[in-house]
């Protein structure tokens, strides 16, 4: 359902109404309330938690509430009898009618210039059930790992291109699917019956997955409803020996290249180079990201706090941030707004635009940009010496403790060298 709103009539949600005679902004309940956004494949639910801020009544804290992440979201503010809660990052934003229990209005994500694209919104006060308000019995258990192949054109999973790792509890199901580029984050639903509804909002993902289970196959097969529009039909079969090719054999050098040649602007003009005194004799962890990008927020999450315990060591991390634009003035304010979220300590540089092919080209040393976040890691002679494509974080539960505990020994090791 993709839709395009004027400006003036979106405008409209985040002002006092004409006719509401209010001399005061509204108050918001403050607690947690369900949430839903009005999708082509019907309600994908999700859930806030609103607090005021200390001394302000026109000031909030918002969190999205997705399985066991609990995300922050920009300060949200009031104005007469509306809200409107930003994801900056994303640029995209809630904005919604403050009525009594509820909250009614658009979720719109801006895609070029002043055009955006929209879904109605929804959230009701004190609700906190996900798709169904109480238990039902279900004989369905889809705990463990199932191979996905999303886009299937038979109906069967003739290759793997995902893996589905799932923990179900009682009627209750979480999880997500691990790809090559990276994952889905937290995913968060319930099992119904013979089906599985499962569904995830962060500001950038909206994904609403819906399939049924056949028991004598041991197969599950639905869609995804992604995005403002997106649809794809995917099959996952129950296989606890289900995995997906190696990460670090995705992206490499190209022959004859031992390094990577990077000179590249922070937001402030400055240009970077790995040439720079600041990397040389040191363990270098050069991050290819985009201040857009989910699954590298995951990433940086990881990084900026390790790197403030590690830095003494003789480490340094580069980040290389390709954005939706490749003009300094429009995307190094998205850098600095993304490196005050995230408090990170290390340069950020502006690579290009996150077109995968111009990323390529940006990189020559390297055969392709297959995704973002891609890690590489150099050692103190300046060569190359690891390439992880993708991310797998948080929400994938044990292979991001396997991905930290493999980054942990790789550098343990280089640095000791």
């Amino acid at each position: 359902m993709k839709k395009l709103l004027p400006l003036a009539a979106l405008a409209l949600l985040s002002l006092p109404s004409a006719c509401s005679g209010q001399s005061a902004p509204a108050t918001v309940k403050p607690g947690t309330y369900r949430a839903v956004l009005k999708t082509r494949g019907g309600d994908l639910p999700f859930g806030l938690d609103i607090q005021p801020t200390a001394g302000d009544t026109k000031t909030y804290a918002v969190f999205a509430l997705n399985g066991s992440e609990r995300l922050p979201m920009d300060q949200a503010t009031v104005q007469g009898d509306s809200i409107r809660i930003p994801m900056a990052l994303f640029d995209s934003e809630l904005i919604a009618k403050i009525e009594d229990n509820t909250l009614r209005g658009v979720w719109r994500r801006r895609r070029a210039q002043q055009q955006f694209q929209s879904l109605p919104f929804e959230a009701k006060f004190g609700e906190t059930y996900r798709f169904i308000k109480e238990e039902k019995p279900t004989s369905v258990n889809l705990t463990g790992k199932w191979a996905t192949n999303f886009g299937s054109k038979t109906g069967k999973v003739d290759t793997v291109n995902a893996v589905g790792v799932f923990d179900q509890k009682g009627s209750k199901l979480s999880g997500t699917f691990l790809t090559p580029t990276g994952d889905y984050r937290y995913l968060d639903g319930n099992v119904v019956g013979d089906s599985l509804f499962l569904s995830c909002f962060d500001g950038s993902h909206v994904y609403l997955f819906k399939a049924k289970h056949d028991p004598a196959t041991k197969t599950l097969t639905g869609g995804l409803w992604a995005g403002i529009s997106g649809y794809e039909s995917w099959v996952a079969r129950f296989d606890p020996k289900a995995d997906l090719p190696d990460a670090a054999t995705l992206t490499y050098l190209k022959p004859g290249s031992k390094t990577l040649n990077v000179s590249f602007p922070e937001p402030n003009g400055k240009v970077v180079s790995l040439n720079d005194p600041r990397f040389k004799n040191k363990v270098t962890i050069v991050q290819i990201l985009g201040s857009w990008c989910p699954n590298c927020m995951d990433e940086t999450n990881f990084l900026s706090p390790w790197y403030k315990r590690n830095k003494q060591r003789g480490v340094e991390i580069l980040g290389l941030a390709f954005e939706r634009s490749a003009e300094i003035a429009e995307s190094g304010p998205r850098i600095e707004r993304m490196k005050q979220r995230f408090k990170i300590d290390y340069p950020i540089v502006l690579a290009g635009t996150n077109d995968k092919a111009q990323a390529s080209k940006a990189l020559p040393d390297l055969n392709a940009v297959v995704a973002f976040p891609t890690t590489i890691i150099i050692d103190k002679k300046g060569q190359v010496r690891h390439i992880h494509t993708g991310f797998s974080g948080p929400g994938t539960g044990k292979y991001y403790d396997q991905y930290v505990e493999e980054f942990n020994r790789l550098i343990d090791k280089l640095v000791s060298e």
